[in-house]
């Protein structure tokens, strides 16, 4: 009885998260979220507080400023109608809210994102998410694609995950000097490791971005890469990308054995998709190599 009541207590909070996804460009009020869940709008921020860690004003700014942040790196629209979209009156008043959480200014992070501070910032909101929206996979949803291979420049991170940040920010950087937009130039993560190895100086990934024949790859920490062509299990995950470790799990653990398949000599790897409704969140392909 006890499980059951707590199900449909996580159900309600989750379909609170859900409708803050979908609706960022309306009212998200306590009275308004409140009456999603159908909880008693008195006692709703507490709860809410209590459940995820953080306030529901909080949670709503993190996301909407998370959306304005992906539009200001991909250059969609000016610094005012961002602004206007989050939700701010002025210019000047979402500017002091973005350099509060991001410490960058909104024109200083589409020039030269600080991809670490902006990491830090929505950690609490990640970690939310995380509470009571943990991803379910169903076999049907695997495809087996032939897909093509892709020539790739490619940037290393070898050892603790904990300093990722630093080589995130050097590959968009160099991205942005070759005018490689991850709307038009495929972008893919490539895992040699588990997410938290026992031995954090074991955590191996590549970070790639597809470029034609002609492109030629050079710079600091850059090299010529490619993702073989061949046949794959294809899932896709969309909403929040931030850990992609149970949907491999779930290729590795549950469909693959039941599958009759066998796995290719090549680690699994994910393409980084931009929806067209930037308000429902990010999409990830997650490719597993077959035979």
């Amino acid at each position: 009885m006890m499980t059951a009541a707590l199900d449909h207590y996580r159900a309600r909070m989750i379909r609170v998260l859900d409708h803050i996804d979908r609706r960022l460009d309306d009212d998200l009020d306590l009275e308004t979220v409140s009456g999603v869940a159908a909880f008693s709008k008195f006692h709703f921020h507490r709860q809410f507080a209590a459940t995820f860690g953080l306030s529901l004003h909080r949670y709503v700014q993190l996301a909407r400023l998370r959306r304005a942040s992906r539009r200001l790196e991909a250059g969609d629209g000016s610094v005012t109608d961002i602004a206007m979209e989050a939700g701010y009156e002025t210019p000047d008043a979402f500017a002091r809210a973005f350099r509060q959480r991001f410490n960058q200014s909104p024109s200083r992070f589409r020039k030269s994102p600080d991809w670490a501070s902006w990491l830090q910032a929505l950690g609490p909101m990640n970690a939310a998410r995380s509470k009571l929206m943990p991803m379910t996979y169903d076999a049907a949803a695997v495809t087996i694609r032939e897909v093509d291979p892709v020539r790739v420049a490619l940037f290393e991170h070898r050892g603790d995950p904990s300093s990722i940040d630093a080589t995130i920010q050097r590959f968009i950087a160099w991205r942005k000097t070759m005018g490689l937009s991850p709307r038009t130039s495929p972008t893919f993560n490539i895992w040699h490791s588990e997410r938290r190895p026992a031995d954090p100086a074991d955590y191996r990934m590549d970070l790639c971005v597809g470029v034609g024949p002609d492109r030629q790859v050079e710079g600091d920490g850059v090299r010529e890469g490619q993702i073989p062509g061949g046949r794959c299990a294809v899932l896709r995950v969309t909403g929040d990308t931030h850990n992609l470790e149970p949907a491999a799990q779930f290729l590795y653990r549950e469909w693959l054995p039941g599958s009759g398949e066998e796995m290719r000599d090549f680690p699994i790897y994910c393409q980084r998709l931009f929806l067209d409704e930037p308000e429902r969140g990010a999409a990830a392909d997650l490719f597993l190599p077959l035979r």
